[in-house]
């Protein structure tokens, strides 16, 4: 009874590992049977750009072209077409980008070769012969027997020679770049400094001019009456009109008298402390 149940059992399981390896070889089929009904729709297209191509067709043949490469990322064909189409409508910057992404995943070296070949001479166009050298070496690489890259090769070394990148490429140029930016910087802030200087001056001058025309002043700061005379000089200057902003000579003479009055004052009342004995502290100055 035992063997017999440890048999039983091991036939369910086979029969369950049979169900699953069936499973699993549907769900492989329905997997490819969609994948190749997603090349088939993409290889239509393919057929359908090349016939709008050679009607001249270009918008339509682009459109089918991108839906190609859309359906189908990992094939090189959409993108090399595209490539094609792009180099004969002189778009060089367009063709060049497909030619580089048809490079990438071309699996066959027929395939690179030609990818690289018209990589080249987009690179040329754009005068980029460095660049070019590079494109037609890794295609000979792949078919060291075309003689079409190889004349292509030695026309862009011999531009390569005629016309050298500059040194430093970019990076020089960022480094003018940079410099000149410095530049004016510093002459932005020496501007700013002369200007700063010449109002500082400016300033300076109307201080000056303030104190010419300002009053002159006695040992304690007052006013000093224009029309006192001074020791060793001559008449006495006829009396002037004062100018706006200026005090008369009898508003001056009467400001010194109110000002003596309060001194006087203030020196009674100092000298009648004293004579009572209070401390007081001493004022300043007048």
């Amino acid at each position: 009874m035992r063997m017999t149940t440890i048999i039983s059992k091991i036939n369910f399981s086979n029969t369950l590992l049979v169900v699953l390896l069936m499973g699993c070889v549907c769900a492989n089929a329905q997997v490819d049977k969609e994948q190749q009904k997603i090349e088939k729709e993409a290889n239509n297209l393919l057929r359908s750009a090349s016939s709008d191509l050679n009607s001249n067709e270009f918008t339509e043949a682009e459109v089918d072209l991108r839906k190609a490469i859309s359906l189908v990322p990992a094939d090189e064909t959409g993108k090399y077409n595209l490539g094609n189409a792009y180099y004969e409508k002189e778009l060089n910057d367009e063709a060049m980008r497909r030619f580089v992404q048809a490079a990438e995943i071309a699996e066959s070296k027929p395939e690179r070769h030609k990818a690289y070949h018209n990589l080249g001479n987009t690179f040329m166009n754009a005068k980029k012969y460095q660049e070019a050298v590079e494109a037609y070496k890794n295609a000979l690489r792949n078919d060291p027997t075309d003689e079409e890259t190889r004349y292509n090769l030695a026309l862009a070394k011999e531009m390569l020679e005629k016309n050298p990148p500059p040194e430093g490429g970019d990076d020089d140029k960022d480094e003018e770049n940079n410099k000149d930016e410095e530049n004016k910087d510093d002459q932005g802030k020496d501007q700013e400094g002369d200007e700063g200087d010449e109002k500082e001056n400016e300033d300076k001058g109307e201080e000056k001019d303030e104190n010419k025309d300002g009053d002159e002043k006695d040992d304690r700061g007052n006013p000093k009456d224009p029309n006192e005379q001074k020791d060793g000089e001559g008449e006495q200057p006829k009396q002037q009109k004062p100018t706006p902003g200026q005090l008369s000579p009898q508003q001056v003479k009467n400001l010194l008298e109110a000002m003596n009055n309060e001194e006087k004052k203030v020196q009674d009342k100092i000298n009648a402390r004293k004579q009572k004995g209070a401390k007081v502290k001493s004022d300043k100055d007048w």
